[in-house]
């Protein structure tokens, strides 16, 4: 068992801030403060808003329990008092390696010695995080993935100094807020979702430069076939499904046919350097009008609410 957590502090109140923010004032049992360093994060508040009249307009969340998540939500500039209660401190800054170690740094200065440090890097070591805390047993990673107030997974890190009683207190925390926390025993590069994800986009990309389908009809080789499968079947589960036997003698003739490089896509760099940014520029592998990226945000949000909350 892992310390009761009670009071939740929250650096970087953007977008994955703000839904993380959201995710633990949900809970009946927290409270949560939000620092604000710069006075247009005060807009967090409206973020928190919009996301949950998403929620109400599906009838998932009453305005009763809209007003309870406000009343547990708190803002201050003052950075002493957002940490002075703090059980546990998540920081949602920039991923600048620089900005993280200072932050951290400058809380052990000021908050609890039991006080939990959180990171939610997507891609940084946590070990290195930690480098400049004196007590680097009390940081740990906490990967949310976006929109954070959707999606259940919650990647917790232990870098080569968490404490066992820091993790365990960290998954309590975050089934406690209603997440499903995994637990990664090393800090390598990509956790392990990203690598994952980052594995299937490697063949994907692959596969259009190659010339062998173009990208819709990747995408649509995937959303048709074994992505339908995945919410309920994973691939170690499939593997042992089939048979290992099987797995092996497929990955015996296979996998010297698929992409092994360890270096980006040149394809990919084509595209960026062309400025060929995606929606951002509304041309990546594919075009895309301002009308078709508002229907493709909208309906992964519909999904997503759809599926989680069905």
């Amino acid at each position: 068992m892992g310390k009761e957590i009670k009071n939740i502090t929250v650096f970087g109140p953007g977008m994955m801030g703000s839904g993380i923010a959201q995710v633990f004032a949900s809970c009946e049992d927290l409270n949560v403060t939000i620092f604000i360093r710069e006075k247009f994060e005060y807009d967090c508040i409206d973020k928190i808003k919009a996301n949950l009249n998403a929620l109400k307009g599906k009838n998932i969340i009453s305005d009763n329990e809209i007003k309870g998540i406000f009343e547990r939500i708190r803002l201050t500039e003052d950075i002493e008092d957002a940490v002075k209660d703090a059980d546990f401190v998540i920081e949602c800054i920039p991923e600048n390696m620089e900005l993280k170690q200072n932050l951290f740094m400058n809380l052990e200065k000021i908050c609890r010695e039991d006080t939990i440090f959180a990171t939610n890097t997507s891609v940084m070591s946590i070990t290195e995080i930690s480098n400049k805390v004196k007590n680097k047993n009390r940081l740990v990673g906490t990967h949310f993935w976006n929109p954070p107030y959707l999606i259940p997974l919650v990647e917790v890190v232990k870098s080569d100094f968490t404490s066992n009683e820091v993790m365990d207190s960290t998954m309590e925390l975050l089934k406690l807020a209603g997440k499903h926390p995994i637990r990664v025993n090393k800090d390598v590069p990509g956790f392990v979702a990203n690598r994952l994800q980052h594995a299937l986009w490697r063949e994907a990309i692959s596969i259009v430069e190659r010339g062998i389908a173009d990208a819709a009809t990747v995408d649509e080789a995937i959303k048709y076939s074994f992505g339908l499968r995945l919410p309920k079947l994973g691939p170690i589960e499939n593997a042992d499904m089939v048979g290992t036997d099987l797995t092996l003698s497929i990955h015996s003739y296979i996998l010297k046919y698929l992409e092994n490089s360890s270096e980006p896509s040149p394809l990919l760099k084509e595209k960026v350097e062309a400025g060929d940014l995606g929606f951002k520029s509304g041309k990546g592998f594919q075009e895309w009008t301002s009308e078709q990226i508002e229907k493709e945000n909208d309906e992964l949000r519909e999904y997503l609410i759809d599926v989680i909350y069905k």
